[in-house]
């Protein structure tokens, strides 16, 4: 694929990312009811409330968050390959689907480790967590500038810049007739499991963090649940890390 191209098409995938998130950020939500449900009954979890995950271990944790990320793959390779059928034709609207799958996926993976995003802090911090798959860097002090509806498109805007700049190469080869659909499969399959690894890595963390310094200031022990907010520090500021 010439220069010229590939400008042309990474254009077209960033432009496909930056609709696709932002539906997600509009109308693409986890109830995180029926979720702590599903926590409990489907993956067996001991907790009456996210506050609970914090007296598990975390290699408790991450078996759930796994096979969530491993669900969203699925189900992005089964798009993928419907849509792979069109090439080219199908990129937006197929970039759009895999965008809300993705966002769904980070979302189950923060509430798993004990993060909602009930407040503009949280919903900040989801979006710093789903910048964080992209591998883009957001700086907190961005945050401390913006309300969370100016800081969140920025944020998108990022995301999306560095994906199309990632995934365009992989993406050309839908160009490829007969071949586009097992592409398409292949490359939302790649795509959700890169960005759902690298948003377990960034929950977990938090997570990892939190859970010991309950226990360094005798607010968690071996039997107990931890009296922290899910998703942040003290008073609900976000914790850095």
């Amino acid at each position: 694929m010439s220069e010229g191209r590939k400008s042309w098409f990474r254009r077209h995938v960033e432009t496909a990312l930056i609709k696709g998130l932002t539906r997600a950020y509009s109308t693409v939500q986890v109830n995180p009811e029926k979720f702590l449900l599903q926590l409990q009954t489907a993956y067996r979890l001991p907790i009456s409330g996210y506050h609970g995950v914090y007296s598990l271990e975390a290699g408790e944790l991450d078996v759930v968050a796994d096979s969530i990320i491993r669900s969203g793959m699925k189900v992005a390779a089964v798009e993928g390959a419907g849509f792979g059928l069109g090439g080219l034709l199908t990129i937006v609207p197929d970039l759009g689907i895999l965008s809300a799958i993705t966002m769904r996926t980070i979302q189950k993976l923060s509430l798993v480790y004990g993060f909602q995003f009930n407040t503009d802090d949280e919903i900040a911090e989801l979006w710093i967590a789903a910048a964080s798959a992209a591998g883009v860097d957001v700086s907190r002090e961005l945050l401390e500038k913006e309300v969370v509806n100016k800081f969140v498109p920025r944020v998108i805007q990022r995301i999306a810049a560095r994906a199309s700049t990632e995934v365009v190469e992989k993406w050309a080869g839908r160009l490829i007739p007969l071949t586009s659909s097992a592409i398409g499969a292949a490359l939302n399959y790649w795509f959700v499991r890169a960005w759902g690894q690298r948003a377990k890595a960034h929950f977990r963390q938090r997570y990892v963090f939190l859970r010991q310094r309950a226990r360094q200031s005798g607010l968690l022990n071996a039997q107990d649940q931890p009296n922290l907010p899910t998703a942040a520090g003290p008073g609900g500021a976000i914790v850095p890390l």
